[in-house]
């Protein structure tokens, strides 16, 4: 079965003809590659090449190329300006960029903020409190083709790594990074590397495409996933086919309505613990533009799931559902479960009698199933 005839992502890019896009993480491992290329031979790639988590090789112009030698030795900047396709994203046209030092022997790869990049200040994001806001993936893939350039050129790997963004504080007013904690600049995302477009029609068109092509292909049991690390986990636990994951993205509310018109037997849910916390507390579109995180709400399913005064009032006041998650982790309260379990019987009233058996299952950004329903 082709993409198109799947729908979820591909199908609705070719649907709307929009252009997508390369993440902020995309950009800085661009960068970062070409800078420790000119660090080891004295030449910038330009453009230069990686390879990203689904397999795509993107090249990358540089906007910006310096290459200095400092008392602590050489030093490379290279600089990448974000394209993000027909996407209305706040980071469209920023100029991110990547300076790489060496460091001794032994010393691994170590990141630092550079101006306009943040720094976590809270708990309860991927990330520990101080360490610059590069989100995990975006670390991997810079690692890893500095192990790759490192390879080739007779380097050692041992670098630091400044990231930073022109302009990239201002930018951050515009997201929800000080409401997180992430203070001094934008976070540097991505878990693909690409950006995907989408107008809210056409990615419910796909949705229903997807169900259909299910349905007449007679399937029995489909998966609605948040993302691509949700739809490793089902085909992980049930062995489903490309054909059954539906591309759902923030657009639960699109499926069940769907599926309560057009039935199949089994519909899993799955998706991040905060997302679907969302959909938990009754929210069908989940967009942290149009919902958000109730900790308050989390802290209610605690206090029934046993949890006592203290750790109720730490969740309410939780700076992410992350942190309201691991705090119950550490006392023994089954939140993520409780979650999935309200999520399942948020499903079910939407899907108003039809006959479709529902199961939720809530992961964390690794992709570890923190809770079933």
């Amino acid at each position: 079965m082709n993409a198109e005839a799947r729908g979820g992502r591909s199908a609705q890019l070719k649907h709307t003809g929009l252009r997508p896009g390369w993440t902020t993480g995309a950009c800085a491992t661009a960068a970062t590659t070409a800078a420790y290329t000119a660090l080891l031979t004295g030449d910038f790639p330009d453009p230069v090449t990686i390879t990203l988590p689904k397999g795509q090789t993107p090249a990358f112009a540089l906007a910006v190329e310096e290459l200095t030698a400092g008392p602590g030795g050489a030093v490379a900047m290279a600089g990448v300006v974000k394209d993000a396709g027909d996407d209305p994203d706040v980071t469209h046209g920023a100029l991110v960029r990547s300076t790489v030092r060496r460091l001794p022997p032994g010393s691994g790869v170590v990141f630092r903020a550079g101006p306009g990049v943040g720094t976590v200040t809270l708990p309860g994001l991927p990330l520990d409190v101080g360490e610059p806001a590069v989100n995990p993936v975006p670390r991997r893939l810079m690692r890893e083709h500095v192990e790759r350039v490192a390879a080739e050129h007779g380097g050692t790997g041992d670098v630091e790594i400044t990231v930073s963004v022109d302009h990239g504080e201002e930018i951050a007013r515009s997201t929800w990074n000080g409401r997180l904690g992430i203070l001094g600049g934008l976070s540097i995302l991505g878990t693909t590397g690409v950006v995907v477009p989408y107008s809210c029609s056409a990615w419910i068109d796909s949705i229903r495409r997807g169900v259909d092509v299910a349905r007449a292909a007679g399937l029995t049991h489909v998966a609605g996933c948040t993302g691509s690390t949700s739809e490793k986990t089902v085909v992980s636990e049930y062995g489903l086919p490309d054909i059954a994951l539906l591309d759902m993205g923030d657009f639960a509310g699109a499926v069940l309505k769907y599926v309560r018109r057009h039935p199949v037997a089994r519909l899993t849910i799955c998706g991040g613990f905060a997302k679907l916390s969302k959909l938990a507390a009754g929210h069908l579109d989940l967009h942290s533009a149009r919902s958000q995180v109730d900790k308050p709400f989390l802290a209610d399913l605690a206090r029934r799931g046993g949890a006592d005064g203290t750790l109720t009032s730490r969740i309410a006041t939780a700076n992410t559902g992350l942190e309201a998650l691991r705090l119950c982790e550490a006392a023994n309260v089954p939140l993520g479960d409780l979650v999935a379990a309200r999520a399942r019987d948020e499903a079910l009233s939407v899907l108003r009698g039809a006959p479709v058996a529902v199961d939720v299952i809530c992961i964390d950004r690794a992709g570890v199933v923190v809770g079933r329903g």
